[in-house]
């Protein structure tokens, strides 16, 4: 793989592990604490 398209090859698998993680710590993946101090809604 080139290395300018290192970074994206590697974005999907990083994601699902870090999904699987937090599903495996019991963290709730869908809706993330604290979400709702950093998005603002005009």
């Amino acid at each position: 793989t080139p290395t300018l398209l290192q970074p994206l090859v590697a974005t999907v698998p990083l994601q699902v592990f870090a999904c699987e993680l937090a599903t495996a710590r019991g963290n709730e993946v869908d809706q993330p604490r604290n979400l709702a101090k950093s998005v603002t809604v005009e």
